[in-house]
Order: structure tokens, then C-alpha cells, then sequence
């Protein structure tokens, strides 16, 4: 079992021994996802520099855990979606045009 699989099965195994698996429906996971985003950002409201790494380190984590049970509920393969939609940015985004650059790829 790889480091995914068992993260998967502690998240599984956490929100089973808290009857949680009734709050987590796709709907509910994707608010806390953005939620949860929102607390990261937060954590560089006043100050892009000095922030408190372990605070991120939480957030992102948070943002992580709902994003792996989103898709275990979807019954999706997450690396396998991302590995896709990336290969869909390499496309929309070339190296030619876009590198250096933050405009988005309809204005390369």
C-alpha cells in the first residue's frame, strides 16, 4: 500500500468512527474545500512574508484531506485527474508564449 492508500484509508477509517461519512456528500466537501482555502489565505492577510509556516502547514493540509475524500467519494483517481489537467495546461499554456508571463491562456 502506497503513501496515498493509506492516507485514503485514515481518512476513511476517521470519519467512519465519527458517523461523519453522512455530513461528507460531494456538495459538502467541495464547500470545504473552499473554506478551508479561505484559512489559508487568511494566513497571509496582513503580511505576504512573515506568516506562520505551521498554520500553513495546517491549512494546506485541510484543503488536502476534503480534496481526498471529495474524491474518494467521486470515485476518482486524484493523481490521475491532476496528471490530466495538467497536460491540458502544458497544451494551453506553451512555453513560447506563456513563460515569464501570468496572462491568461486565451490572451497568450
Amino acid at each position: 500500500m502506497n503513501r496515498y492508500e493509506q492516507l485514503l484509508e485514515k481518512i476513511r477509517k476517521f470519519n467512519e468512527d465519527r458517523d461523519w461519512d453522512q455530513f461528507h456528500s460531494p456538495a459538502n466537501l467541495a464547500k470545504s474545500v473552499s473554506i478551508e482555502a479561505g484559512e489559508l489565505l487568511e494566513c497571509f492577510q496582513w503580511d505576504n512574508e512573515n506568516f506562520d509556516k505551521e498554520a500553513v502547514c495546517e491549512e494546506m493540509a485541510d484543503v488536502f484531506t476534503y480534496l481526498v475524500d471529495m474524491a474518494d467519494r467521486l470515485d476518482v483517481d486524484l493523481i490521475d485527474i491532476t496528471d490530466k489537467k495538467m497536460d491540458k495546461n502544458i497544451e494551453k499554456y506553451p512555453v513560447d508564449k506563456a513563460k515569464g508571463r501570468n496572462t491568461k491562456y486565451d490572451k497568450l
